[in-house]
């Protein structure tokens, strides 16, 4: 699972694989636009999809808000919740590096 995110994310240019809080962590610019984590006994593809958009994912019970920074748009993946589509991850981490990376 952690290759393939990690393939997902390092495709993306400038982008780096960094540990945080113990975590693997992708970042472009110095930020952080994509994280595999292990919260309250649930590991999950953190990303970033924006508070205009946060609510769409939220109402799929594959998806919570992101603890700590989900105010800030952020949502987590259940990785075991369903099988994973990694072309849907491919786009959640193209879209959150997008919107970390700006213009």
């Amino acid at each position: 699972m952690l290759t393939e995110l990690r393939r997902a994310c390092l495709a993306l240019s400038g982008a780096a694989e960094i540990r945080s809080h113990g975590h693997p962590a992708f970042q472009v610019a110095g930020k952080t636009f994509a994280v595999l984590e292990e919260y309250k006994s649930e590991l999950s593809i953190c990303v970033k999809v924006g508070t205009a958009l946060q609510g769409v994912f939220l109402a799929d019970e594959r998806f919570y808000r992101t603890p700590y920074i989900g105010k800030n748009g952020w949502v987590s993946l259940k990785v075991y919740a369903a099988p994973l589509d990694w072309t849907e991850i491919r786009e959640l981490v193209k879209g959150s590096y997008a919107l970390t990376r700006g213009k």
